[in-house]
């Protein structure tokens, strides 16, 4: 026999598993075709009933940012434990910009997505997921400078704006992203001095 406790956190458990389920059913869907994947689809995909699908997500905008969020997450994460704990002395902001524009070239679909729910250019995070990775940008640029590997003026805006480079440059199809982190991380490092 289950205790009452055990009974109500079942259905919490289940809902949980069910929400990700759904989001990764999305994601997979929003990376092939981007917007025009429709709830429906995502409940097949996920093996969930709609309604399942919209007690989670009521509206296709709130499936798309919830995968945006969970995105910025995975990132934010990422930055932690692999640039700052296990990048090469030096190598932490490199390594972010990489892994994003990796991420962002996987997923443009989802960039896509998020663009036209919110029909601005940019996949940018916002709010809470916009300061923590601001955070830990931040943070990875000082270890960079404790270093002696960045220019001392890099900022975290310095940072997004090449973010926004290769989302665009990704998203454009104008050339490759990879080349242009090469160019632009010249531009990041400490300059020599003309003395």
């Amino acid at each position: 026999m289950s205790s009452p406790s055990s009974q109500s956190r079942k259905p919490r458990a289940d809902a949980s598993r069910n929400r990700d389920r759904i989001l990764e059913a999305a994601r997979n869907l929003f990376a092939e075709r981007g917007s025009q994947v429709q709830l429906p689809e995502v409940a097949r995909a996920a093996g969930v009933g709609i309604g399942t699908v919209y007690r989670h997500f009521p509206t296709q905008a709130d499936l798309i940012e919830a995968a945006a969020a969970q995105r910025f997450a995975e990132i934010e994460e990422y930055a932690r434990t692999e640039c700052l704990d296990h990048a090469a002395p030096g190598r932490a902001v490199l390594d972010y910009l990489t892994h994003v524009g990796e991420i962002l070239a996987a997923d443009s679909g989802l960039s896509a997505a998020i663009e036209s729910t919110r029909q601005s250019r940019g996949s940018e995070p916002r709010g809470a997921a916009l300061e923590q990775l601001a955070e830990i940008i931040g943070t990875l640029i000082e270890s960079d400078r404790a270093a002696g590997t960045v220019r001392p003026d890099l900022t975290v805006a310095d940072v997004y704006m090449v973010v926004g480079a290769l989302s665009a440059t990704i998203r454009s199809g104008s050339g490759d992203w990879r080349r242009l982190l090469t160019l632009l991380s010249d531009g990041l490092r400490v300059q020599p001095s003309n003395g």
